[in-house]
């Protein structure tokens, strides 16, 4: 499996976040500006490096099928990374459910960069994605309070092939 031993650090400072997702196949970060909406996606695969920026609707489009994400709150409840956490089943509108462990104890001021998990009440600490046909379950390891530098959200000024989120979709089929 592509996906056993990946690992995906979010940074979050104020309403800027960044998620890195490092598996066996490449790295992909996504850097959310909150203040503006606008997300950019750099993908590093080989020598392959794409960044796709996205307007907030275009983010809106990718994400549509958590759009409208129901949450069933489970009297069941586990300690992830030092955070007491309760079980959520949501469910999708095409049918489908997945698990995320909540807590109430972290709520960062932009939850878009868990888009399927933005409405809880709470901080997703442990959660199922489905990437590809695989399901893969997402847990919290540890939780740091450092200081992100700023720089930590800049963008690439050379080396990735730019393109905008339209032009990644017809680059994609």
């Amino acid at each position: 499996m592509g996906f056993d031993g990946a690992t995906n650090t979010i940074y979050i400072k104020g309403k800027l976040s960044r998620s890195e997702l490092v598996s066996v196949f490449g790295t992909q970060s996504t850097i959310i500006d909150g203040r503006t909406g606008n997300v950019d996606v750099l993908k590093e695969y080989g020598e392959k490096k794409y960044m796709i920026s996205m307007t907030p609707s275009d983010w809106i489009e990718a994400n549509q099928k958590y759009d409208s994400v129901t949450f069933t709150y489970q009297d069941e409840y586990k300690i992830i990374a030092g955070y007491n956490c309760r079980k959520a089943i949501g469910k999708l509108k095409n049918g489908e459910s997945f698990i995320v462990y909540y807590t109430t104890e972290l709520i960062p001021e932009n939850q878009n960069f868990q888009y399927s998990n933005r409405t809880l009440p709470g901080l997703a600490l442990e959660y199922e994605s489905n990437l590809g046909k695989s399901k893969v379950i997402f847990t919290a390891s540890k939780i740091s309070f450092d200081p992100v530098p700023a720089s930590k959200f800049d963008l690439p000024k050379t080396g990735f092939r730019r393109m905008t989120y339209k032009e990644s979709k017809v680059a994609g089929k």
